[in-house]
């Protein structure tokens, strides 16, 4: 009987952390196949490379015996899941799982999240994906005490199958924050970024800016992806990339659209 295939991705690069440890976890699991960018491409969303060329070359970052394959990209995390799905694999993975990223995909980052869009790409065609990520952005972030439950999310996933057109988007408290409580299956909470440009000068006198600003939590439920992480657990969204909005459609055909 075949191990389940499992197609590893992130968008922090092929030598972040946070991958090399879901590449541990899932050797647990099946034959895994590791496709990654060849650097950091964090905030990328669900871009593709339409403009460049795309290289990907065979590397070894793991000398252990057992070491899955893996391959660097130099393309978007959605890139690297379209050219392992075409050019790579073999066969159609059972599951693909990206991660673990290096800072929170809750609520509205979701929206630029290049680990969520590599999770999103398998999605579309058809395959269950997670995208993991760990409440802490440094490079050094303890992922030691997320075992357990990344096993048993993907796990499921694998045993139950997901709901067609949905992929997972979870994301787990850090190790400082305690205990994890659980697992809770929640809503994504409504917030937004209050974003500022930090306009500077350049040594030759050419204005240039950084991007900054502050999270900004518009809800107050407790049934929301902040909450629950907020409160100690790991918090699971269902995501659809569907994004018809079906209760504007009445509204929307009542416009007087088709009179001259």
């Amino acid at each position: 009987m075949l191990k389940p295939l499992i197609l590893v991705t992130n968008d922090d690069g092929i030598t972040a952390p946070g991958l090399r440890h879901l590449i541990y976890l899932m050797n647990t699991l099946g034959e895994v196949v590791v496709v990654a960018p060849e650097s950091p491409q964090s905030g990328m969303g669900h871009a593709i490379t339409i403009d460049n060329t795309l290289y990907s070359k065979k590397v070894v970052i793991d000398k252990e015996k057992g070491a899955p394959a893996e391959y660097s990209c130099s393309g978007t995390p959605a890139d690297c899941v379209k050219l392992a799905l075409q050019e790579i694999l073999d066969r159609k993975p059972d599951i693909v799982v990206s991660g673990i990223n290096h800072g929170s995909n809750s609520s509205i980052n979701v929206i630029y999240s290049g680990t969520m869009s590599a999770a999103i790409e398998a999605g579309i065609e058809g395959i269950p994906s997670i995208g993991f990520s760990l409440c802490d952005y440094s490079w050094n972030a303890d992922f030691s005490h997320l075992g357990p439950s990344i096993i048993k999310i993907v796990q499921e996933a694998l045993d139950k199958g997901m709901p067609k057109g949905t992929v997972l988007n979870v994301n787990m408290p850090k190790s400082d924050a305690g205990e994890i409580k659980g697992i809770r299956v929640c809503r994504q909470a409504r917030a937004n970024w209050k974003e500022k440009f930090d306009k500077r000068l350049s040594p030759s006198g050419k204005e240039y800016y950084w991007l900054t600003g502050e999270f900004e939590l518009l809800d107050k439920g407790d049934d929301t992806d902040v909450h629950a992480i907020d409160s100690g657990y790991i918090s699971i969204v269902p995501t659809q990339f569907d994004l018809t909005a079906y209760h504007a459609i009445q509204h929307i055909s009542n416009w007087n659209l088709n009179e001259s």
